[in-house]
């Protein structure tokens, strides 16, 4: 074979192996098939759970909820007279949804100026660092994933002031969150991943 069609083939099948990793899971409701599909995502939250101590459900359910697992989800675009778009609903992007500003303190607070929310490792972490500060600060245990995804979504303060309650659909996803956590942590328990 000659050199020129190895060198091809070489960049055929290299292009070919990219892009795979960027794919959501392929079946969400299934922790133990996330874990099978994408190691790299249960390293992840591991290695957070380990140095945040918010479990690996709370994680999953959270960052399941903000995006389905898309490294590159986005608000949806806001309309003036409904059709002419005038920017995002606001700057929440990648895993965690996690807003500019939010993220800034985060990378500020914790050293990681490289750090990119439509990474796995990175948005896992992000999610760890914010809700051990709200362990910390408004006393939510890290593991009462209800209650940390409503300071996660309306901010700590906007929870101690209890923004949360004058919004029964909100409440519903938080609800929903839980329930999903906890069919993880049952999933989890009965593979080994």
């Amino acid at each position: 074979m000659s050199r020129k069609l190895l060198v091809l083939f070489g960049v055929l099948f290299l292009a070919s192996c990219g892009g795979g990793a960027q794919r959501p899971p392929s079946n969400l409701n299934d922790a133990c098939a996330i874990a099978r599909e994408r190691p790299d995502m249960i390293k992840a939250f591991k290695s957070t759970e380990r140095k945040w101590g918010v479990p690996v459900h709370v994680q999953m359910a959270t960052i399941y909820q903000e995006s389905r697992y898309r490294h590159d989800a986005r608000t949806p675009h806001k309309y003036v007279l409904g059709v002419i778009p005038m920017g995002r609903q606001s700057s929440a992007y990648g895993f965690s949804q996690a807003l500019d500003g939010t993220w800034e303190e985060y990378q500020r607070e914790t050293g990681k100026r490289r750090a990119k929310r439509d990474r796995i490792r990175d948005a896992s972490d992000f999610v760890g660092w914010y809700m051990n500060k709200s362990s910390q600060k408004i006393g939510i245990s890290t593991s009462d994933t209800r209650n940390q995804y409503l300071a996660y979504h309306e901010g700590r303060a906007g929870y101690a002031r209890g923004s949360h309650y004058g919004k029964t659909w909100l409440l519903n996803v938080a609800n929903d969150v839980d329930a999903r956590a906890q069919m993880y942590q049952a999933q989890l328990s009965s593979c080994r991943y």
